[in-house]
């Protein structure tokens, strides 16, 4: 059996080739293909109490990070009035 590290270190690679695909626009066949894939693997890590729920989301928010950058950003406030239409 693959060791907790090995499985983590798998997973990323499964998020990675996720993250890619959706990028490149890839068929919907094919992203709901490797998403399926990487669901099936983190349900199978929770059943087999190798990993919790909020470790996996851990791991999924920092591989999107590092694939697409933060989520969220702090945006410099523009003071200048909106025009509005009337």
């Amino acid at each position: 059996m693959a060791s907790r590290d090995d499985m983590i270190s798998e997973l990323k690679t499964m998020l990675r080739d996720m993250f890619a695909a959706s990028a490149s626009g890839a068929s919907g066949a094919r992203f709901a293909r490797a998403h399926g894939y990487v669901d099936g693997y983190m349900r199978a890590m929770i059943d087999l109490g190798i990993s919790t729920k909020a470790e996996l989301l851990g791991v999924v928010a920092a591989e999107r990070q590092r694939f697409a950058g933060p989520a969220l950003r702090e945006l410099e406030r523009d003071d200048e009035p909106v025009a509005h239409a009337i």
